[in-house]
């Protein structure tokens, strides 16, 4: 832990002193609407069960992670093994910022930052008493009565695989998975899908990032435009101009967008998704209709420019050659080119 929490003894009343030797009145049914940030994860109260976090009835004055039936973090048995007890003090310092307070704790939430927050949702906490722990308790003990798992260690090999875990790929999870397009047109989907049609899939789904015309919105890639200014100092690489190959369009939108909502357009709709686009970039006329059967016929402009990879043939990878590692010139070593500022870091003078 940053700092090891300190024990106070003591039953917690529902009139409480600010640790900054203050008075102040502690609040519990404000300290329930605080508690609201909390309701996601932890229940209180009879019948309470542990969700992502543990019940919290009769908590308080308690040795932590003593709550029964719930798996608690590494961090927290490692203080409750050390005498960690959760009373006011001790609760209300992890309460201000738990991941600080305890690295390692499960419980990913930025803390209160409000010293009267804290106290009065502690003091709501106090509220629940060890009677509505009982009920909770059984009622979870309940919930929780399954046969008693085998341990990891126990469990039979698979006979297949290298490392003998997990099982093999059903072909239709093969067949989920494999969704790759490829330049030649190998791996597309069977469908159509009209520029038009496009125009409001891409309106509604891609503009807000995109731009209505594929200019772009913020920092957000550029789609269109930029047709001839690869040459120049600062290019535009937009499909229109820089993509070499349209199988890359309809695999990365089919793959990946619409952004945070991945994988929920249909294969027609990507058709006409990538069929806008083509018109935005003039491409294609307005009642283009792209399909599985003309895709490729369709070419990107900057698609000669694109080399075949050769790498294989450089020295560092030629099985009887060894990489130059010194004096590999003659003469002092020259700076030929400068890396281009790209908008992602400030100007130098």
């Amino acid at each position: 832990m940053g700092k090891r929490f300190t024990t106070l003894a003591g039953a917690v009343a529902l009139s409480l002193t600010l640790l900054n030797g203050a008075a102040n009145a502690a609040d519990p049914e404000h300290g329930k609407l605080v508690f609201g940030q909390c309701a996601g994860c932890h229940m209180v109260g009879d019948g309470a069960q542990h969700r992502f976090g543990p019940s919290l009835n009769a908590m308080l004055d308690q040795p932590a992670g003593s709550a029964t039936g719930y798996d608690y973090s590494a961090a927290l048995q490692k203080a409750a093994d050390e005498g960690l007890v959760w009373d006011v003090e001790t609760l209300d310092e992890f309460l201000q910022a738990p991941m600080q307070s305890m690295p390692g704790t499960r419980m990913a939430y930025p803390g209160l930052n409000s010293e009267t927050d804290r106290i009065d949702v502690i003091a709501y906490l106090s509220t629940f008493t060890s009677q509505a722990a009982t009920s909770a308790e059984s009622e979870q003990a309940k919930s929780t009565e399954v046969e008693e798992r085998p341990l990891a260690a126990d469990a039979e090999l698979p006979s297949h695989g290298v490392l003998h875990i997990g099982r093999e790929a059903t072909p239709d999870e093969i067949t989920a998975w494999d969704i790759d397009v490829r330049p030649d047109g190998t791996g597309l989907p069977a469908g159509s899908g009209s520029a038009i049609d496009g125009t409001d899939l891409y309106d509604s789904q891609c503009a807000a990032c995109h731009g209505v015309f594929g200019e772009g919105e913020g920092r957000w890639p550029i789609l269109a435009g930029g047709l001839d200014t690869l040459t120049e100092e600062r290019p535009e690489k937009t499909i229109g101009s820089y993509w070499p190959y349209l199988s890359t369009v309809y695999d990365y939108v089919r793959r990946a967008m619409p952004f945070g909502n991945a994988r929920s357009l249909s294969d027609d709709d990507v058709y006409a998704i990538t069929a806008y686009l083509l018109y935005l970039n003039d491409l294609v006329d307005e009642d283009f209709v792209l399909s599985s059967e003309n895709f490729s016929e369709i070419r990107l402009p900057n698609e000669n420019n694109f080399i075949e990879d050769d790498r294989a043939l450089e020295p560092a990878f030629v099985a009887i050659a060894e990489p130059c590692m010194s004096d590999c010139i003659e003469g002092e070593a020259k700076i030929t080119q400068r890396a281009r500022i790209l908008d992602v870091t400030p100007d130098a003078e």
